[in-house]
Parts: C-alpha cells; sequence; structure tokens
C-alpha cells in the first residue's frame, strides 16, 4: 500500500511541476503599488483682535498641526527676553536625545557664565552642576548664568551657540528672529515675534515632550537644599492641564510669556509678548488658553501601527499581510463637528510579492462637510519575498515528505 501511496504522491507532483513550471517563468516583472504623497491638512491663519488684548503682540496655536487659532500682531519684531531660552532649551534637548549629552554629565562654570546678571542661581567657577540640575534651573527660575555654562559646554564658546540657535531658526521658518546671546538679556538686534516663537515652543514641545518635567516644576531645590528654586510661571501651579513653558521681563521687552496647556488631547500654546504688566500676561495667556479649550477639540484619526485590514499576499512567501496606518494623524476642530466627519478607505483586496515593510499601498481620508481634513498612508506591517522555482518546489518536496510519513 506504501508503495502505491508513493506513486500516486509522485504523479501528483509531476503535474504541478509541469503546471507550476510556465507560472515560475512568468514571475518577472508584476505591477506594484506606487508611492502616494501623503497629504497634510491645510490650515489657514485666522487674525482677529476680539479678544481685546492689551498686550502688544499674542499667538494662539494648536501644539500639533500648528494652525493658528488667534493673532494680534504676530509677526512684529519685538524683544523677547528671557523666552529666547526655548531655543536654548531646544538644542540642549537635541544634545541629549540624540545621545552627545547626558543627564548626569558634569558642567563647569567659566568666568564669562558666572558674570551673568539678571535672573541667575550665583554658579561659582569651583562648582560643578549636572545636566539635569543645569535644565532644573534653567526651565523653573531662568537662570542666565546657567544656560551660558550649558552653551560653553556643548558649542566651546557662547557665540558658537548662537550660531547654532540662528541656524535652529532658519530651519524652523522662524523669519522675524535674530539672536543675539542665549539667555535674552537686551542686546540692540536681539529680536523675535509671538509667531516665531510659538514655532519654537511647538518644536520643543513635539520633539522633546520630556521637557515637561522640568517645565511643570513649580517648587524644587539644588545643592542639597540650600538653594530654593520656584517657578517663574505662576500658571503652573493655577491653571488645569499646564504643560509650561516660559517667561520673561526686561525693561525693552516688558513682559512675555510662552504657555502650553493640554487638556482631553488637545494642547495649545498662547504666547503673549509686551504685556504692561505680569498680571496682564497671565491673564492674557489664560483668555488665550481658555478661548481655544472652549471652541476647539483636537480629533484623532488614528495611532501609528494601527492594522486597517490583513490582506491576501499573491506569489509570496507568505499568505497574509496585515496593513498599517503609517503614522499619528489627526487634526484640530471646532466642537460639535465630529458627527460630520467621513473617511475613506483606499486600499487593494491584495497585493502582489515582493514588498518592502512599509511599502506604501493606499491610504485613507477624513473629511468634513466635504472638505478633505486629514489624509494618512496606508503601508505593509512587513516584508514578503516574491516565490522562485526552487521555493515552490522546495515547498511540494516538503508536503510530499511530510504525506510520505
Amino acid at each position: 500500500m506504501k508503495i502505491y501511496k508513493n506513486i500516486i504522491i509522485s504523479s501528483i507532483i509531476l503535474i504541478l511541476f509541469n503546471l507550476f513550471v510556465p507560472i515560475c517563468q512568468a514571475f518577472t516583472d508584476f505591477p506594484t503599488w506606487s508611492s502616494l504623497s501623503p497629504s497634510s491638512v491645510q490650515v489657514s491663519a485666522t487674525p482677529t483682535d476680539s479678544l481685546n488684548l492689551e498686550s502688544g503682540s499674542a499667538i494662539l496655536i494648536e501644539q500639533n498641526t500648528g494652525k493658528i487659532l488667534y493673532e494680534k500682531n504676530s509677526h512684529e519684531q519685538l524683544h523677547p527676553a528671557s523666552v529666547t531660552k526655548i531655543m536654548s532649551i531646544l538644542l540642549i534637548m537635541e544634545q541629549i536625545d540624540s545621545g552627545k549629552l547626558q543627564y548626569s554629565d558634569k558642567i563647569s562654570c567659566s568666568e564669562n557664565a558666572a558674570s551673568m546678571g539678571g535672573s541667575q542661581i550665583w554658579l561659582n567657577t569651583t562648582e560643578e552642576l549636572t545636566v539635569d540640575e543645569m535644565l532644573k534651573a534653567i526651565c523653573v527660575v531662568s537662570a542666565n548664568d546657567c544656560v551660558v555654562a550649558m552653551a560653553e559646554h556643548i558649542a566651546g564658546s557662547e557665540e558658537a551657540f548662537v550660531s547654532m540657535m540662528n541656524n535652529k531658526a532658519k530651519e524652523l521658518g522662524m523669519n522675524d528672529t535674530v539672536f543675539k546671546n542665549c539667555h535674552g538679556l537686551d542686546e540692540d538686534g536681539h529680536m523675535t515675534s509671538s509667531y516665531d516663537i510659538a514655532l519654537m515652543s511647538k518644536e520643543l514641545l513635539t520633539k522633546h515632550p520630556d521637557i515637561t518635567k522640568y517645565t511643570t516644576i513649580y517648587m524644587d531645590s539644588l545643592r542639597d537644599g540650600k538653594s530654593e528654586l520656584v517657578n517663574t510661571n505662576k500658571l503652573i501651579r493655577t491653571y488645569k492641564g499646564i504643560t509650561g513653558l516660559k517667561t520673561g521681563s526686561t525693561s525693552l521687552a516688558l513682559y512675555n510669556l510662552s504657555a502650553s496647556a493640554t487638556r482631553d488631547g488637545l494642547s495649545l500654546i498662547a504666547v503673549i509678548m509686551k504685556a504692561p504688566s505680569t498680571k496682564v500676561r497671565f491673564d492674557e495667556a489664560k483668555l488665550l488658553l481658555d478661548y481655544g479649550f472652549n471652541n476647539f477639540n483636537y480629533y484623532e484619526f488614528g495611532k501609528k501601527d494601527t492594522v486597517i485590514k490583513n490582506i491576501s499576499v499573491n506569489k509570496g512567501n507568505i499568505d497574509n499581510i496585515d496593513l498599517v496606518i503609517n503614522s499619528d494623524c489627526g487634526t484640530l476642530i471646532a466642537k460639535g463637528e465630529e458627527k460630520s466627519i467621513t473617511q475613506t478607505l483606499n486600499i487593494p483586496d491584495n497585493i502582489t510579492a515582493p514588498f518592502e515593510k512599509g511599502q506604501i499601498v493606499g491610504n485613507i481620508t477624513y473629511s468634513l462637510n466635504g472638505a478633505e481634513i486629514g489624509r494618512a498612508d496606508i503601508v505593509t506591517s512587513d516584508s514578503a519575498e516574491k516565490l522562485s522555482f526552487f521555493t515552490i518546489f522546495q515547498k511540494i518536496f516538503n508536503n510530499w515528505i511530510n504525506l510520505g510519513k
């Protein structure tokens, strides 16, 4: 009986071999899905002065999309004061997140750094603080001596660090900005705008969210409790959902603030410049944030790697593949519009091997009242190889061995 069984199996193999040879010969260039360019959410500015702010310049943006919800003289060049330090902190965090700098690294203090006036913790040239301690002092009490010490450690000199700041500003599209120092003390030509402050605040918060571990500290201490720290941003203690970010004031700048907050998935950044008093800057930042939270929602369409569908694979070494969203996606909408959002899925029913992991095969679009408000690419969750004559024969042979057992 076993010999008859093997004869039957061998016959089946020969039949399959004859069937598969022409198929294998045809395994040449199969059409593949071309890359689809992702469509970014279109946003537009909404200039208004309906809130009747006293401050000379202001802007409110949504943190993820950058959409402007309110602005007043947002491109007017003004003195930034210590809000300058947002760019300094951004460059420090880039060094940390790239592995070039560790939180535990010891930072020394030069004569130049120790000589800084204004806000400081009175560093001296005989002591060293860790990067962690330096960041705490910079974010909480706006320490000029600490930010200069960090600048010198990273770039070799404050001048070289300021060059890095200006290069980053150009990269971010901060066209109203020229930095002359890393701390924000008044200096001729050291200027920026509320729009540009919002841009660098967005970059810091979205790319380096760990910074909020420092910007949300209200009270702390250094030097074994000998140096008390109290945050210059009083909203840290009073405003629900506050995440930062930085205050600044000088005789020329008057009172400035970049305030950030998150509630129910909606993250906002409010920038106030040239407020007549410290009370006004905090009150008007709260007014802007309240306006945003009261009128808008952040609608999340999907998270990166969310499985959209499992489809079959043609002529591949696997039978099926999951299609996933390639990035987090969402947009800002007015409250109450969620029910009017529709989605359109554009993906194939199957895909032909070979393909790489992350290959774009379609997209998903979201519309509100007929207008597209968001789009995300749909990609393959893994790679697949094209079947060859030898892999087909190997599969058949393995099946024959298994059948013969």
